[in-house]
């Protein structure tokens, strides 16, 4: 299920292409489109699919949305599921540089219910290093779950130092500085319906 891809993958434009970001107000920001929305679309009903296939609670599946990433992922998973489930949301913070995770996580947002016995699937954006997902499902796990499962929309697994069992995964990306559909620098892009390749002149 999971596809790969590498930058060599990634749709770079040149003068007189059309500017990806420029329709969204980025001109000049982005260097290439990785993943279009309509490849983006079509992963998520397939995972989508795929964890309703699973699903074998009379109780629906409790997807649990982490914060502020992951919503325009969980808005269309949701709306994808071919089965009933519910919402959650959930705010973190973990403590480390700009760019990276110490795993040191602290709770912005909890949950607003009980998920005891309940099929928990976490709907992550992105895994990175993977410390702050590791924190979360031991903290999930301890709140009697019947289940609890991941589904993310992206993996860089160059850059996980910490193995997390993931079952549901929709791309394996390069280490590239990627923004769009929920994906963020200094909260700007993540309203872009597909996933970019930001451009390094405007992070470095």
């Amino acid at each position: 299920m999971t596809t790969t891809l590498t930058s060599d993958d990634a749709v770079r434009f040149g003068p007189g292409d059309v500017d990806p970001g420029a329709g969204y107000g980025y001109p000049g920001e982005l260097a290439a489109t990785l993943i279009a929305e309509n490849a983006l679309q079509e992963k998520i009903r397939a995972l989508a699919a795929a964890v309703a296939a699973d699903h074998d609670s009379e109780q629906p599946p409790l997807l649990v949305c982490v914060l502020k990433g992951a919503v325009m992922f969980v808005t269309d998973f949701a709306r994808a599921m071919p089965i009933p489930c519910e919402l959650e949301f959930m705010a973190v913070s973990s403590y480390g540089s700009a760019t990276s995770s110490s795993g040191v996580v602290r709770i912005l947002k909890d949950l607003d219910r009980d998920i005891t016995g309940r099929r928990v699937v976490i709907v992550e954006d992105i895994i990175d290093s993977g410390l702050t997902l590791s924190w979360l499902l031991k903290n999930l796990a301890s709140r009697g779950p019947a289940a609890i499962d991941v589904v993310a929309l992206l993996r860089k697994p160059e850059a996980v130092k910490v193995e997390v069992e993931v079952r549901y995964i929709g791309f394996d990306i390069p280490t590239d500085f990627v923004v769009g559909y929920g994906l963020d620098f200094a909260e700007r892009y993540r309203d872009l319906p597909f996933v970019g390749l930001l451009g390094e002149h405007m992070y470095r």
